[in-house]
């Protein structure tokens, strides 16, 4: 079910129009829906109905306070992967104890943080961090509740920039070294031994790689069982695609059918990391067109949202459907949506048959996901207003930057 459809030839998001959006609020501008981000919440919550299971909402995909809120009220909990992503969910109303510490790279002040919060779980990624996680426990008389995360080396069979469990990426533990690094654990007297993690990647769109990883989780599960290291929870990640273009990506329940029929009988607590699930399709990136270029070999329509508001077409050359708000043009042609950023690689999507004219808005759908999350101020551009729309009514839930607040803490030399 979409929740951004036509209504008499204007794109709305639930029940309110993109226009009034744009025009109470300005563009570029993130609009979200919250039926939207909810109703994906619910087939999680559907699909593991019965078990004992926790959603842990990755934050990454998007830290809005208003979407942490929601998902805060809604049950969920939370797949930190900074100090700053934990500070995020408790100002939301987040519960510490359901969140999980995952990254390759925890400071020791963010050990400390998280120990003082009592989070769930930290997903130790090395060697190294296991010993320095030991020590800081120790300095502040806490054990840290842990989870190895296992590297299965498994493909993913995605975009390689966020493919996460073959062996030559830098996340989690060696597969074949996790054995030995949890008999370590064992010994170390500031850890609890709770748990084991793996995240294979992003935008899956076969659950043959997951069930695959799950079953090589599971086998190290049952050893470490048998040397009397019992674990209360399996942590199997999260990276459940979505569609962008012609992707066919199952259901929530469709894709977490094979993982969850090789859990059966388990007495274990199951963990999943959803978020660009959770919050990718929930989500539309509103520009305004400030040029048409017409030129020899290319067309380009020049908009007010860049490559800083939307990484993802320049990073991972992904593409995004872009829409006109406004139907009723007939006239069709082939354009270059393209930002006003000081770069080639600024652009929104390549080749685009659009009936437009200068001024007109555009959509850029799917991309409640890594999108106000990865933005920046390249160019000294602010940062989009978001606004969530619920029903008949649009909420602001983050206003847009001023150009004063990014250079409000910088110094001049005397």
């Amino acid at each position: 079910m979409s929740f951004f459809v036509y209504r008499d030839g204007t794109l709305c998001a639930e029940g309110v129009p993109l226009p009034q959006i744009a025009a109470a609020h300005g563009t570029p501008c993130y609009v979200y829906s919250r039926a939207a981000l909810l109703a994906r919440l619910e087939e999680f919550r559907q699909a593991l109905a019965g078990r004992d299971a926790l959603v842990c909402y990755a934050v990454k995909a998007n830290s809005n306070l208003a979407i942490l809120n929601l998902f805060a009220r809604a049950g969920a909990g939370f797949d930190i992967v900074s100090g700053g992503e934990l500070a995020r969910v408790v100002a939301a109303g987040g519960d510490p104890s359901r969140v999980v510490f995952s990254g390759v790279g925890k400071s020791a002040d963010e050990m400390r943080q998280a120990l003082a919060m009592g989070i769930f779980c930290f997903n130790v990624e090395s060697a190294a961090e296991l010993e320095r996680l030991n020590d800081i426990a120790g300095q502040v008389v806490k054990r840290a509740s842990i989870a190895l995360r296992v590297n299965p080396d498994v493909d993913p069979k995605t975009h390689p920039y966020i493919s996460t469990g073959l062996r030559g990426n830098k996340f989690g533990v060696a597969y074949g070294e996790a054995l030995a690094l949890y008999r370590h654990a064992r010994a170390l007297p500031h850890v609890d031994i709770a748990g084991i993690a793996c995240h294979i990647g992003s935008q899956l769109l076969d659950p043959a790689p997951a069930a695959e990883a799950a079953d090589k989780i599971l086998t190290l599960t049952d050893r470490l069982a048998a040397e009397g290291i019992a674990l209360r929870h399996l942590d199997l990640g999260g990276g459940i695609g979505i569609r962008y273009r012609d992707e066919t990506p199952p259901s929530v329940a469709g894709y977490l059918a094979p993982i969850l029929a090789k859990l059966a009988g388990r007495k274990e607590k199951i963990l999943f990391e959803p978020g660009r699930a959770l919050v990718g399709n929930a989500g539309i990136l509103l520009t305004r067109i400030e040029h048409l270029k017409h030129g020899e070999e290319k067309n380009f329509a020049i908009v007010d949202a860049a490559m800083n508001d939307l990484m993802r077409p320049a990073l991972y050359d992904a593409w995004h459907d872009i829409l006109p708000v406004g139907q009723g043009a007939s006239d069709t042609t082939e354009y270059e949506v393209v930002g006003p950023v000081c770069e080639s690689g600024d652009f929104l999507g390549h080749a685009r048959a659009l009936a437009v004219a200068e001024g007109d808005l555009l959509s850029i759908m799917s991309a409640g996901a890594y999108g106000m999350a990865m933005s920046s101020n390249y160019n000294t551009r602010p940062r989009a207003a978001e606004v969530i729309v619920d029903g008949d009514q649009a909420f602001v839930v983050r206003e847009r930057e001023t150009i004063e607040q990014l250079f409000a803490g910088e110094r001049v030399l005397p």
